[in-house]
């Protein structure tokens, strides 16, 4: 698939998540039977536009409950997408993704990150996956009722997302604002700025969501598939990746969206996707 096609399909997931049009004119936030249902991308639930819940909210609330349950039905959705597709979720399907393909877009200088401080960075997803797991259930009220930490003071989807639109629309929320807004609207900024300059950070760097999918990246039906014979190791794939995957050494890497781009510069085909049972990669020639 071109990368125009690509982005058409993320405009249009990411219209579908948010087809509460009239939300962004009147500020109120659709509560109707949707609501219920998890989307697969990072989708903030109090989004003016959004028709679903988001996966790692919902997560929080059940963890943060009195009972200290697990959804099954939110871990649910999440191994099912993942299962099938793997990031290719973040890739295409994913709201916040694609404000941060847009983003880069951009015309500004775009550094690299050193290796060395990219590497131990990449880990932060997982830290944030563990806090988004742990604290909830373990810093409570006094009643015995967690709060979504990673919502409430990280997450710049919701604050764009949710945020934003509700104080513009609603002078009481405006009123009320304070410190947490102040702190989530700096993170919003830093953000927004290191997607001019970077591909995708939230993405690579603090996504949860995108570290549970990753997890699944080896193991989903939709696969990468790189044919050793037919790879010369020119590297064209490695340099077209925006994501930083050794393509050649580890095709489905927990880095991978599936974006594409490889299998475009792939200038002998060697790069492949699809759904399929997984099968022994064959080794690149030296």
């Amino acid at each position: 698939m071109s990368q125009k096609r690509r982005t058409i399909v993320q405009a249009a997931a990411t219209l579908l998540t948010n087809a509460n049009l009239s939300g962004f004119f009147t500020g109120k936030i659709y509560q109707g039977p949707g609501k219920h249902v998890c989307v697969p991308g990072l989708n903030c639930y109090s989004c003016p536009g959004a028709v679903g819940a988001c996966p790692i909210g919902s997560l929080q609330a059940v963890i943060g409950g009195r009972e200290r349950n697990l959804s099954y039905y939110v871990f649910g959705t999440i191994l099912l997408f993942g299962a099938l597709f793997g990031r290719l979720v973040c890739g295409f399907l994913c709201p916040f993704g694609f404000i941060q393909d847009l983003l880069y877009k951009i015309r500004s200088r775009k550094p690299k990150v050193p290796e060395r401080l990219d590497r131990p960075l990449r880990y932060g997803k997982y830290l944030t996956l563990a806090a988004v797991l742990i604290l909830p259930a373990v810093l409570t009220d006094p009643y015995g009722i967690g709060s979504p930490y990673f919502c409430k003071y990280l997450c710049p989807a919701g604050t764009l997302e949710g945020g934003v639109p509700l104080l513009l629309l609603n002078k009481s929320l405006r009123a009320a604002a304070g410190a947490l807004f102040t702190w989530k609207a700096a993170v919003l900024a830093a953000i927004i700025v290191l997607s001019v300059l970077l591909y995708r950070p939230f993405c690579k760097y603090l996504c949860p969501l995108g570290a549970m999918y990753g997890l699944l990246n080896r193991v989903s039906l939709y696969r990468m598939e790189l044919d050793g014979e037919r790879c010369t190791g020119c590297r064209a794939c490695e340099r077209a990746c925006p994501m930083g995957v050794k393509v050649t050494e580890n095709v489905n890497s927990a880095e991978c969206i599936r974006c594409g781009r490889c299998r475009e510069k792939c200038p002998t085909g060697a790069i492949s996707a699809g759904f399929r049972i997984k099968t022994a990669e064959r080794p690149v020639k030296e």
